[in-house]
């Protein structure tokens, strides 16, 4: 349930293939008017999120929404009011967006994003989406001449963001290897992030912090601040559940298709899948047997992008 205190507020995010997002401007009158938003309106009472953002969609856009999951909620204080935005993907719907209530809307790239242009409470939404939409993992390896090989192959395929895995290493060989790697991928403004003991994360230039899912079950807060990423390996709906508690920026949701150590009828397939990513407000990865091809049906079923080992490292991304 929504707290009284807050105006309850469902939004929608929209992204077409050109990696633009959908957005409107605000009737000057209005309150933060004179700015650009992410569409959306208040819940009537009693009404439900979904129900709320069908309707104000329908009747502000045009758009009738066929397929929606939540992805983040945010509270907000302004001096006159309080507020809580829903926040939701809308993956697939029916007909062409346009301004039928006067407000001007536009087909904004992602990169041009400004915080400036946006009521406060919108700017959050801004650095969720700019996560990408494909993650690599790095595999364990046996030196760091075949690692150097295994990160030259992820750069140059232009991938934003790698998570550094190395279990077969100790913390100090762990180090020395992470701050090598954080050399070259610095200069192709690639952000690194360390999957390890969460006492070695403070003593690396990591990007952000990765915890496996039983780091993320000892863990009681947010493990680093908000201006680093911090995301999460899930398997169940209760380790999702911990995560979002613990506002993580993305989690990874696994095995979603048979791998070399899960057989097949051991994965939790799309429509498991789906159905946990409906259950909480957060970015979701699919993980496990991924391939880069995967990506579309992945959108479609409620993730925010795919991640994997494999994925990368093998021709054609099987």
């Amino acid at each position: 349930m929504s707290n009284p205190k807050f105006t309850h507020v469902a939004v929608g995010v929209i992204i077409n293939s050109s990696n633009q997002v959908l957005i409107s401007y605000r009737h000057p009158d209005t309150h933060q008017g004179g700015l650009w938003e992410f569409p959306g309106g208040k819940l009537e009472s009693g009404e439900a999120v979904t129900t709320a953002l069908k309707r104000e969609f329908l009747e502000e856009l045009g758009i009738e929404i066929r397929c929606c999951f939540p992805i983040k909620k945010i509270q907000h204080h302004y001096q006159d009011k309080s507020v809580l935005l829903d926040v939701w993907h809308i993956t697939d719907f029916d007909g062409h967006a346009n301004g039928l209530e006067g407000q001007a809307i536009e087909w904004r790239s992602i990169e041009d994003l400004r915080a400036s242009d946006f009521p406060a409470a919108n700017v959050p939404i801004i650095k969720l989406l700019n996560l990408p939409t494909e993650i690599a993992i790095t595999p364990d390896v046996q030196d760091f001449a075949e690692l150097e090989r295994v990160i030259a192959t992820l750069l140059k395929q232009e991938l934003k963001i790698i998570q550094f895995r190395q279990t077969q290493l100790d913390s100090d060989r762990y180090l020395h290897w992470f701050e090598r790697i954080s050399l070259l991928c610095s200069t192709d403004n690639v952000k690194l992030m360390i999957n390890h003991d969460l006492e070695l994360y403070a003593k690396t230039s990591a990007a952000g912090y990765h915890a496996n899912s039983k780091r993320l079950m000892q863990l009681q807060q947010r493990p680093v601040g908000q201006d680093q990423l911090f995301s999460a390996s899930c398997h169940r709906l209760v380790e999702l559940q911990h995560a979002e508690a613990l506002e993580v920026d993305f989690v990874y949701l696994s095995p979603v298709c048979p791998t070399a150590k899960v057989a097949i009828g051991e994965e939790m397939g799309w429509v498991q899948f789906q159905s946990l990513a409906n259950q909480i407000s957060a970015p979701v990865y699919a993980l496990g047997g991924i391939r880069r091809c995967d990506l579309p049906v992945a959108r479609l079923r409620g993730a925010w992008g795919i991640s994997g080992i494999r994925a990368y490292l093998q021709p054609g991304g099987a």
